[in-house]
């Protein structure tokens, strides 16, 4: 899709927002009021076999709505947020044409500004570069590559955590490549197309509320088995350090399947991790001007009517 003119922009419905606070059970609720369908955006959801530790709806939920751009790729994959948007044109053009609306749903705030506003596209990397960042980043480990990182471009090392192995690598590929921080040709792009007229909302809990919440799923998604998951994973042969593995929870399981962490101390450390992913989510979301925060006790037909009320506005 390329950009368009204000208005002919068209609108997009959406429920956004941090782990754990319940979108996927609102978006069901909006997407049966709405005649909608719903195009997951979650960079941990597409991935194949890795159900527990990444939320996924249950199959009830999908049966009640369809849900689209779920279990897209193998734990060895990954979508840039450029792959992602072109994914998801296509999924809203094939519902925009046989009549039906769709709800962007998830917590990937880069992945939605990427489908609404365009995005920069890195440039091709050459497979000698990719390769020795790769070697790199397993012999010496993501904390000491994001060390490195922050030396050539501190502004995308301070957006990175130190412990994400997949955004460091690809960060220093395209300096590498172009010889430039990808943060200052993110910034030169500046998010400036007006592809889709987002009408978003996310619900809000008390801090305190969202950090027990994460606490009680975390501690539910153990239970469930994610560590059988994760050797299952392991035992068809995909890295530890794949993407999919990469996932939180998926990193502190294959610690404790590898012997180096007890299953309690892998437990706390995904509920820090999550709590910490939330907060950056939470800040993320304060920024995006089209995500109007909502109760979580609000009347799925008040916020239909909300919703309809925003998209007659020009």
């Amino acid at each position: 899709m390329t950009s368009v003119e204000v208005g002919d922009v068209p609108p997009l419905y959406a429920v956004m927002g941090p782990t754990a606070s319940g979108k996927t059970a609102l978006a069901v609720e909006l997407a049966e009021r709405l005649d909608a369908q719903i195009v997951s955006c979650d960079s941990a959801a597409v991935f194949r076999g890795l159900d527990i530790g990444t939320a996924k709806p249950p199959a009830a939920a999908r049966a009640r709505v369809r849900h689209h751009l779920l279990d897209v790729l193998e734990p060895t994959e990954q979508w840039s947020a450029a792959e992602f948007a072109d994914a998801a044109d296509r999924v809203i053009e094939d519902l925009a044409a046989a009549g039906q609306a769709a709800i962007l749903c998830g917590g990937t705030g880069l992945w939605m500004r990427a489908l609404v506003r365009g995005i920069f596209r890195a440039p091709p990397i050459d497979q000698k570069i990719r390769a020795d960042v790769r070697a790199a980043l397993a012999e010496q480990g993501a904390p000491a590559m994001h060390a490195a990182l922050a030396e050539v471009d501190p502004v995308a090392a301070a957006r990175i955590e130190a412990n994400d192995p997949q955004r460091i690598g690809r960060a220093l590929e395209v300096y590498r490549q172009t010889g430039r921080p990808i943060s200052a040709l993110q910034a030169e792009h500046g998010f400036r197309d007006r592809r889709y007229r987002l009408l978003g909302i996310a619900p809000q809990w008390p801090r305190a509320v969202l950090r027990a919440r994460i606490a009680v799923r975390t501690r539910q998604m153990y239970a469930q088995g994610l560590i059988d998951e994760t050797r299952r994973c392991l035992e068809r042969g995909v890295p530890e350090d794949a993407p999919g593995l990469s996932v939180i929870g998926y990193r502190d399981a294959v610690a404790h399947v590898k012997g180096r962490i007890s299953r309690d101390a892998a437990i706390e450390a995904t509920i820090i991790a999550t709590r910490r992913y939330a907060k950056r989510q939470v800040n993320w979301f304060n920024h995006e001007p089209d995500v109007e925060w909502v109760s979580p006790e609000s009347d799925p037909d008040a916020l239909v009517e909300r919703l309809r009320a925003r998209a007659r506005q020009v």
